[in-house]
């Protein structure tokens, strides 16, 4: 039987498509898009599944600790 983990996901709205991005905070390069956020969970899905075979990773992910938003003058 194999083990369920849980992953962090990013999303971002990329502004020239209008699409969402989904990059997987403890897998480096792990990422996809998708129109919708239905479409992109079910991407992100692929998308972790695909890396963790190619990947061969059994290891420990980085653990996600959160994000900020910080301004500064530009």
């Amino acid at each position: 039987m194999s083990k369920s983990r849980t992953f962090t996901v990013i999303v971002e709205r990329d502004p020239e498509s209008g699409w969402l991005v989904g990059e997987v905070a403890e897998l480096p390069g792990c990422y996809t898009q998708a129109s919708d956020l239905p479409g992109l969970e079910h991407n992100v899905k692929e998308a972790i599944v695909s890396y963790l075979s190619v990947s061969g990773r059994h290891e420990p992910a980085s653990e996600f600790v959160g994000t900020f938003r910080i301004g500064v003058a530009a």
